[in-house]
């Protein structure tokens, strides 16, 4: 089964909760399509970093119920000649920048993915969008015709053939050694990495190496004691450092970007 709208709306953003971005967004949503229902999966990412939109899309998109349409707007270069895309994939549909932000996207073999045709927009009362905003301008408005059924995204653009790849190489593996960065760090401080759970496959007694500290693993966070630092996979799948009750990323003194390694702890 192909992707049928049911009215949901996902918004991935940098635009924080500071000023009108993302109310606007919902705003001309709403104008064209009274009924949508929207979630906000996060408005917290790093600006201008597409990589970290694509890494919680992909972890998150699963979640959501068939007919779907996700919208992803971390884009840096808005005004430009980028692209636009739009991604159905299995019963979703994903409509962002082609800067690497839809490159975290496992695609299945039934993935069709197009290029917005923007000689087309006046064809869907999409007129005169400003150069800076097209989250409001040209995305909402777009996310409105699709999610209520009246546009058949193949109608957007032609056939995409290669996109924009993800920013962030994934993790080296070295034998039994791997190789990773910190790609994300959530409310708690706590440190989110590329490195998926499936990776740690054979490795026995695994050991995370960050910060200069030695890292066990553990299951969860209450097995070690408040202020002790453990290494775990996460709800999403993949390693995470924290530090039990207190923030990892303050008492590290580790972002975005640190490198990460585990290894058999012999």
């Amino acid at each position: 089964m192909g992707f049928m709208p049911c009215g949901v709306i996902t918004l991935t953003t940098d635009f924080g909760h500071k000023g009108v971005f993302a109310g606007a967004m919902k705003g001309q949503v709403l104008r064209r399509f009274p009924a949508a229902r929207f979630v906000d999966i996060t408005h917290e990412i790093l600006a201008h970093w597409p990589d970290e939109a694509g890494f919680w899309l992909a972890r998150s998109f699963r979640y959501f119920p068939d007919g779907t349409v996700h919208v992803a707007v971390v884009d840096p270069g808005v005004g430009t000649s980028r692209d636009i895309l739009v991604m159905e994939n299995g019963t979703q549909l994903f409509l962002a920048p082609d800067n690497g932000l839809l490159g975290w996207i496992d695609r299945d073999g039934d993935a069709r993915t197009y290029r917005l045709d923007m000689t087309r927009l006046a064809d869907y009362d999409i007129v005169d969008p400003s150069s800076t905003f097209h989250g409001r301008d040209i995305f909402a408005p777009l996310a409105a015709e699709i999610a209520s059924g009246r546009i058949d995204p193949a109608q957007l653009g032609p056939p995409a053939g290669d996109i924009v790849p993800r920013w962030q190489e994934p993790p080296a593996v070295n034998g039994d050694t791997i190789s990773g960065v910190v790609l994300t760090i959530d409310t708690f401080g706590n440190l989110i990495t590329n490195i998926d759970a499936a990776l740690l496959d054979g490795i026995d007694d695994p050991l995370v190496v960050a910060g200069g500290r030695q890292i066990p693993l553990h299951e969860t966070y209450g097995e070690v004691a408040p202020g002790e630092y453990l290494a775990l996979i996460n709800s999403f799948s993949v390693l995470e450092i924290a530090r039990a009750e207190k923030s990892a990323t303050e008492g590290l003194g580790l972002g975005r970007g640190a490198p990460v390694l585990l290894r058999p702890a012999g």
